[in-house]
């Protein structure tokens, strides 16, 4: 049994401070060929977690907020912004369940934002994901400007 108890979530948000990635997961499940993958993900303001979407085989993603405020964004499939959704544990959304095939993104809002994700397995590294086309890859000035394009549509969200 794992407890899913502060001092976990402090190491794993640590870990996500010290990443040059600015975020870090950590695997409650105990391999990649398990039936369902469940796992804590910190992110730091600035990370880029490139659009994607989970088609091959379709897979629903489900997010609790544990720490902090994230957004999820979600695309079409010409990569307009159909919808912004902010979670936090004090919501008043505490976690979203993210359609199979949704093209999506997060944002981390807040320092140290912690969430507890949950799909179904098994995990394939080079299958996994459907990276998005028309956002730029993971590294380098791009994705940092589109990262930054990203931050600007949620706080204009935020102010609607």
């Amino acid at each position: 049994m794992q407890k899913l108890d502060e001092s976990l979530f402090a190491r794993v948000t640590a870990l996500s401070r010290q990443s040059p990635r600015l975020r870090q997961n950590y695997n409650l499940h105990q391999d990649y060929s398990e039936p369902c993958q469940r796992l804590l993900n910190a992110l730091q303001p600035g990370t880029y977690v490139r659009p994607h979407r989970h088609l091959n085989p379709p897979r629903p993603e489900c997010f609790i907020a544990l720490r902090g405020r994230m957004a999820v964004v979600l695309f079409n499939d010409h990569g307009e912004i159909k919808e912004v959704v902010e979670f936090a544990p004090a919501g008043p959304v505490h976690g979203l369940d993210v359609p199979a095939g949704s093209w999506h993104a997060l944002v981390a809002l807040e320092p140290d934002s912690l969430f507890f994700e949950c799909k179904p397995g098994p995990y394939e590294p080079l299958s996994d994901k459907d990276w998005a086309p028309w956002a730029p890859a993971e590294g380098g000035a791009a994705a940092k400007h589109y990262q930054l394009e990203l931050e600007k549509a949620v706080l204009a969200h935020r102010a609607k």
